[in-house]
């Protein structure tokens, strides 16, 4: 069986297909291994800490990201794996731990930068005005 899914963080997008495997995990087609920095690899890996380093060794899981930077992708991939084990697994209590640790494993962070208007350096901030 193979499953797609996908997660979303700000403006990085992730797509995953979980097969049936030896425990490859490989991000735009290079080794899970050789992502940097390392801080963005341990999140990606989250969900098989969660779910016990077992379960990695029965799937292999294919992930394309684009969009966005480093920590949004490393977001984006964490929430696509997980939901691709809970959808591959189809285990209720597997979707429950994840749930209990970090509800965004599951869910997609929907929040998006606001876009700057006129009349200020950014969104919100306006210029500083000047008596004299």
């Amino acid at each position: 069986m193979v499953t797609n899914t996908s997660g979303k963080k700000k403006t990085a997008i992730a797509r995953a297909t979980v097969r049936e495997g030896k425990g490859r995990v490989r991000i735009d087609s290079q080794p899970v291994e050789l992502v940097e920095p390392e801080m963005s690899r341990l999140k990606m890996l989250e969900p098989f800490r969660i779910a016990g380093e077992d379960l990695r060794s029965q799937v292999d899981i294919d992930v394309s990201v684009s969009g966005g930077g480093f920590a949004g992708q490393a977001d984006a991939t964490r929430t696509a794996i997980a939901r691709g084990l809970v959808q591959y697994l189809n285990d209720a209590e597997l979707r429950d731990a994840y749930m209990d640790f970090d509800r965004s494993l599951l869910v997609n962070d929907v929040r998006q930068s606001e876009p700057k208007k006129w009349g200020g350096p950014g969104a919100r901030a306006r210029y500083q005005k000047s008596y004299r």
